[in-house]
């Protein structure tokens, strides 16, 4: 028995052809150069099908496939909502999946990017064989995946997860309205922004020369310039980013008071460089959370990096034939 996985980013498509024992057998990857639509769409069915037409062991059938998308997946239509993508504020994935492998017998499983990387972990990467355990990826946004009792948690419109919304202030401001306070003020994006912010509140924003100096003059141009002006005792980056650890403490603190998970894996671009703040986020979410779970819980950077989509995707096909 063999299951597809399958990894739909911003910019770029992995899948492969995975054991049951989770072993990647074959892989292929593609970039999606500003593809939308059913260009986006001929894309992934494409690969599937090249995948299934260059595997020819007859000993381990495909037999499902699974599918990570960036945005959100609606289970009761088969379409999928994912704003990074042109064309794709409703699109048809499932049907058009079942058109090209329909003949194949696979079954298609479909899911949000945030609960495939909560997947990944739970069978090849941090949170190994954990029953609950929680995922927070803060990349260009945030996103929460979250499996309780062994099941991940998608909500009522399949929505769940959306942490970004996660209310950290009693003061509201319009800006939090497209993207909620917690990613405005700690996504990759958010963290270039508050830097931003603070750095025009001085005269002299105190950026070093060895920051990328093609970005001097818009401040910080980037996550990395934040990071790297951070090392170097820039006060707005230091500023912004020991802000974000204060709200990354406080929003794992309610997670980890809600849910009562095993673990919680940061991941994404940003932890990347963050994840040494981890003994700080902890020593944060500590303050506020309920105080006989955050004794049980670990905190812990993710394992798979890059490959939690693609790895979650591969347990998805598996979980669905499993039962």
């Amino acid at each position: 028995m063999a299951v597809i996985g399958m990894d739909l980013g911003g910019t770029k498509l992995s899948a492969a052809i995975f054991s049951n024992e989770g072993n990647i057998i074959k892989e292929r990857s593609s970039l999606l150069e500003g593809r939308g639509g059913d260009e986006a769409g001929e894309l992934i069915t494409g690969m599937a099908r090249e995948l299934l037409d260059s595997y020819n062991d007859i000993r381990d059938v495909v037999i499902s496939a699974g599918i990570c998308v960036p945005g959100i997946y609606r289970a009761s239509t088969g379409r999928v909502w994912a704003p990074n993508i042109p064309g794709w504020n409703d699109y048809p994935l499932r049907q058009k999946m079942e058109e090209v492998l329909d003949e194949a017998n696979i079954e298609i499983n479909i899911d949000s990017d945030r609960a495939c990387y909560i997947l990944g972990e739970t069978w090849k990467g941090a949170a190994m064989n954990s029953r609950n355990a929680i995922f927070i990826a803060v990349g260009t946004g945030i996103g929460t995946g979250i499996i309780c009792d062994g099941r991940i948690i998608r909500g009522h419109a399949d929505i769940a997860g959306a942490a970004g919304w996660l209310a950290l202030s009693p003061s509201f401001n319009e800006k939090y309205r497209s993207c909620g306070f917690f990613e405005y003020h700690t996504s990759g994006e958010g963290l270039m922004k508050i830097a931003n912010e603070y750095a025009s509140e001085n005269k002299d924003p105190g950026i070093s020369k060895t920051v990328s100096e093609k970005h001097v003059n818009k401040l910080f141009g980037n996550t990395r310039d934040v990071f790297d002006a951070y090392e170097q005792g820039n006060p707005d980056a230091v500023r912004a980013i020991d802000e974000a650890i204060v709200y990354w403490g406080m929003a794992a603190a309610n997670l980890v008071s809600l849910f009562n998970p095993e673990v919680i894996v940061f991941g994404g671009g940003v932890f990347g460089p963050a994840a040494r703040f981890l003994e700080r986020i902890k020593n944060e979410a500590g303050k506020w959370a309920q105080p006989i779970s955050i004794k049980q819980v670990r905190f812990e950077a993710s394992s798979l990096g890059g490959s939690a989509g693609i790895t979650g995707a591969g347990r998805l096909a598996l979980s669905a034939i499993e039962g």
